[in-house]
């Protein structure tokens, strides 16, 4: 029998080995619907791969010889291979697109593979698209011409709102001038799992989880406490006139007050 997409409950996440073979020093890591969870580590440490092992349910199939499940149990045939009954999407830092499409028809082919045929649909995904970026997206514009803060937005879009996967995985989404606060907000109301690779500490601490990497492996599995929480406050004031600094050079305006950047 085919698995519902709709009631999943669970992805459970059972270790693998490090680069030398060793194995990784966690028992299970479980991740529920609203769970939101961030992977940290230095360049080169894993994180791609870790995410990439949930994205393709590896089955100790993988060089980290990891095995995913999804309610205990392992995926069937239907949800691995079928794109339309996948679970899962994933926002890789790699988000041009090469077809010569526009906003609307790209979408609208998207919305078309999953029997979807609703203008409302295509309205509230550009819509969305838009919360998440101060460049504005029209249905006219090319994919191809398309910056790549705008191509983030509209693919993180269309996964909350087309593909409706109970599972986002987002490649750090920071890099890409995006409104990453809204981003969370979003997901975190529509009860979806999220799992950020990130190098971003705003974004790390934002998160209920943090996985730490290293030599390709899970090092630690972290629960914020309270001490994070109020480091949070000054980090999150501190990210703010980032990136009110930010968009001052990107407009072209002289920087003559840095007030607040530094805590």
């Amino acid at each position: 029998m085919t698995q519902d997409t709709s009631s999943i409950s669970s992805i459970t996440i059972l270790p693998g080995k490090t680069r030398d073979g060793s194995p990784e020093k966690f028992d299970a890591l479980i991740i529920r619907p609203g769970d939101t969870l961030s992977i940290v580590g230095p360049t080169g440490s894993g994180k791609t791969a870790l995410i990439n092992d949930i994205e393709v349910f590896a089955n100790c199939d993988t060089v980290t010889s990891r095995k995913i499940l999804v309610n205990g149990v392992e995926p069937d045939e239907a949800m691995i291979r079928d794109p339309a009954k996948k679970p899962i999407a994933m926002i890789t830092q790699n988000t041009k697109c090469l077809a010569d499409l526009n906003v609307c028809d790209f979408l609208t082919m998207h919305m078309h593979s999953r029997r979807l045929i609703d203008d409302a649909v295509l309205e509230k995904t550009i819509a969305m698209a838009n919360e998440f970026t101060g460049e504005k997206i029209t249905g006219e514009m090319k994919m191809s011409e398309l910056s790549g803060g705008q191509t983030r937005s509209l693919f993180i879009a269309d996964a909350v709102v087309i593909s409706d996967t109970p599972i986002l995985l987002l490649d750090e989404i920071e890099n890409a001038g995006i409104f990453k606060d809204r981003v969370i907000e979003i997901l975190r109301e529509d009860k979806k799992a999220i799992i950020f690779v990130t190098h971003d500490p705003y974004v790390a601490l934002l998160t209920d989880k943090r996985i730490v990497m290293r030599n390709g492996a899970v090092q630690k599995i972290l629960l914020p406490g309270d001490e994070e929480h109020k480091a949070l406050e000054k980090i999150a004031a501190m990210d703010a006139a980032i990136f009110d600094l930010r968009e001052k050079i990107r407009k072209g305006d002289l920087v003559t007050d840095v007030v607040g950047v530094i805590a």
